[in-house]
């Protein structure tokens, strides 16, 4: 039962992720590949505070996700305005420096060697007991940044930020400031990435700067990609996907013994790829997006 929660909590976990990067990507347009900064803001800040300081849990994660959204405020309001792949660049910058911050501090994050004695919720509970409760507190905070999203996306809010991806020399037209919604719209997506960070952390109980590779922003894009950019449950449907196909080819592994780990990684990205592929030709905008069918144009028979 231990591998089924695990599997099951980092689906919920790169729901909440994929749930940050569609308001940011899918709602307004932000390109954001430097998204696992701001995740790993969020862990080493719960996980410093929790372990080294004996704060509380709770106010860990609220600490992480206000530092991750705080962090990454500074960096739109300087950098958003590049617009487009400037902008995703300056990001990935920010990400490395992230990583290399962690690195190097070693008296704060234990450097490379990272951080252990993280605990869950209720440890006296025990392994048996905590597990299943901390997977509920996942849960439940993973259902309200649903419903958080859902709600932006169904507001007044929601329609200006679709406008301001669609086309934002109109928005500005009209007399709205592009900028500050786009710089909120980083902040709340970066504080939601902050809180799935600080949840990964105590769920592992240990962290280390190579759990925080540009994979887990590739890994969020292909969920959100999977589950349709844009659409509100796209994101739920996508990241479970995807952590269901990775977790099972890892399994798989243990009963395919012709390749070997390397080739079977390899291959695995390989059939990710594949897939990407076929589902951009078939189902471009995803599992729940709206399929885009192509009418031919019938000639108008005279009446």
């Amino acid at each position: 039962m231990t591998y089924v929660y695990t599997v099951i909590a980092f689906g919920l976990i790169y729901t909440m992720l994929a749930l940050g990067l569609n308001l940011q990507m899918g709602f307004t347009g932000i390109i954001n590949f430097g998204y696992v900064a701001f995740v790993a803001i969020g862990a080493y800040t719960s996980a410093i505070l929790t372990v080294g300081h004996h704060w509380p849990m709770l106010a860990g994660w609220a600490a992480g996700t206000a530092l991750a959204a705080l962090a990454s405020y500074p960096l739109g309001l300087l950098t958003i305005r590049l617009g487009g792949d400037y902008f995703a660049v300056v990001t990935l910058g920010f990400s490395e420096l992230v990583l290399l911050f962690v690195l190097n501090q070693r008296n704060l994050t234990h450097g490379a060697i990272g951080i252990t004695g993280i605990h869950r919720p209720f440890a006296m509970l025990g392994p048996q007991l905590s597990a299943p409760v901390t997977l509920v507190i996942i849960a439940a905070l993973t259902a309200l940044t649903t419903a958080l999203i859902w709600q932006i996306g169904h507001s007044p809010l929601g329609r200006l930020l679709r406008a301001i991806q669609a086309n934002d020399a109109a928005a500005q037209a009209l007399g709205k400031n592009t900028v500050s919604y786009k710089v909120l719209v980083l902040v709340v997506g970066s504080a939601v990435a902050g809180l799935a960070g600080a949840l990964y952390a105590h769920w592992v109980q240990y962290i280390s700067p190579e759990q925080f590779s540009p994979d887990v922003t590739f890994n969020t894009f292909i969920a959100l990609i999977l589950g349709g950019v844009g659409s509100l449950l796209g994101p739920v449907i996508g990241a479970f996907v995807l952590i269901a196909f990775l977790q099972g080819s890892i399994v798989l592994q243990d009963y395919v013994h012709v390749l070997s780990a390397n080739q079977q990684s390899a291959l695995r990205f390989m059939i990710i790829g594949l897939a990407l592929v076929l589902l951009i030709v078939f189902r471009p905008d995803g599992i729940m997006g709206r399929a885009k069918r192509k009418r031919a144009a019938r000639p108008e028979r005279a009446s």
